[in-house]
């Protein structure tokens, strides 16, 4: 057995975590950029955390997800005013925005200069500039990743810049903070933070430190992701959720994702479609393609009889047979979907006549090469159009 390990240096996890990010910032830093989206009241309380800590901050808000151009602006900010520590407040892309500009101001340079497919995929070379995580919509799992997507629209394409430099110096996970999030936003990055769990798990890359992780959080978001989509005061639920969705980004980081993820970038990319909204409409229609060819490859192949533990996970009733649990799971997912009122990607402005080349480019995404059998580009095209059309 031989396999590796990441994740941040600290996470400190439970209600009331915020609060001590001034506390946590005075042994970090003298001048903070706070790079958030969401809630503008929650950065400035942020700032006020962190002032009355001793350091001076500037606010950047993130709005949708990052482009190439919002890194570099973002960047150059922080450059003129002398920023040694980075908060990242809000969903994945302020997350990842602001891990990205950790990352520049240790490195240098442009995001182009980093990026994977469409830049120069250039390697980090020196550690980013200290960072901390503080997750507000506990989907992405941004906040444990060693990586971060950014949208090169020119380019029609979201790829990574990536490296183990990039990992928080600091995580804090206040599922308080997720009281104010849309139903809608829950719902989308609820749904990520399951597909990561799910792809993760099944993904050729996986390993007994990820297996354990990703069945950890697959116990708990089924249930909790509808309970918090009903009800934002449902503490537990959140703090599922928040659990849930941590733990995604800590499996993701280290054994893959899959064809979903594959998708996604892009299709955020080309269209003004939300990650969590990507994901979500393709989840049920990817398991389905996966399940079907892992079948007709083999009724034994091992992979199947981690789609079925994932059913057991969902279902209250033991399953009879492995078969029974994996068509269970199938089922479930797209009841999920209902129930979350996730739309179709042809709400998003997506259409049949892009379907071939949203496959072409596909195939250059990363997380293609964990999907746990190779699917080709005929049935890509199927579950992309049965995504579009919600069927």
């Amino acid at each position: 057995m031989k396999f590796e390990f990441v994740a941040p240096a600290r996470i400190l996890f439970g209600s009331g975590q915020f609060e001590r990010l001034g506390e946590l910032s005075k042994t970090l830093g003298k001048r903070a950029l706070i790079v958030f989206n969401g809630s503008e009241a929650l950065a400035n309380t942020a700032k006020d955390q962190t002032a009355a800590a001793g350091l001076t901050a500037n606010l950047f808000r993130q709005r949708g997800e990052p482009t190439v151009g919002d890194v570099d602006s973002a960047t150059e900010l922080a450059r003129k005013e002398q920023v040694d520590l980075i908060v990242g407040l809000g969903g994945g892309s302020a997350i990842d925005a602001a891990k990205a500009v950790a990352a520049l101001l240790g490195n240098g340079g442009s995001a182009l200069d980093y990026m994977e497919v469409v830049g120069r995929g250039q390697k980090l070379t020196r550690p980013s500039i200290t960072w901390i995580a503080i997750p507000t919509t506990f989907g992405t799992g941004a906040e444990a990743t060693k990586n971060a997507v950014i949208g090169a629209p020119d380019r029609g394409f979201k790829a990574s810049i990536r490296g183990e430099q990039m990992l928080a110096k600091i995580v804090l996970v206040d599922p308080i903070l997720g009281h104010g999030v849309p139903s809608k936003v829950i719902a989308q990055s609820g749904m990520d933070a399951l597909c990561q769990l799910i792809e993760s798990y099944t993904s050729n890359g996986a390993g007994p430190m990820t297996d354990g992780l990703a069945m950890t959080g697959l116990k708990r978001a089924p249930s909790a992701l509808k309970r918090a989509y009903r009800d934002r005061q449902d503490a537990d639920a959140l703090s599922d959720m928040a659990l849930s969705a941590m733990l995604s980004g800590m499996t993701l980081a280290n054994a893959g994702l899959g064809a979903v993820h594959g998708f996604a970038a892009p299709l955020g990319a080309n269209f003004p479609v939300p990650h969590g909204a990507v994901c979500a409409a393709l989840l049920p229609h990817v398991v389905r393609a996966n399940v079907a060819a892992l079948r007709a490859s083999s009724k034994d192949h091992p992979t199947l009889a981690r789609y079925a533990e994932i059913g057991r996970m969902a279902r209250i009733a033991p399953a009879a047979s492995d078969a029974d649990a994996i068509d269970f799971l199938i089922q479930f997912l797209f009841e999920l979907s209902r129930d979350l009122y996730i739309q179709p990607l042809s709400a998003f402005g997506v259409e049949d006549k892009d379907v071939d080349r949203i496959v072409a480019l596909a195939r250059k995404a990363s997380s293609m090469r964990f999907n746990p059998i190779v699917l080709d580009d005929a049935v890509l095209a199927s579950v992309l159009r049965a995504a579009i059309a919600g069927a």
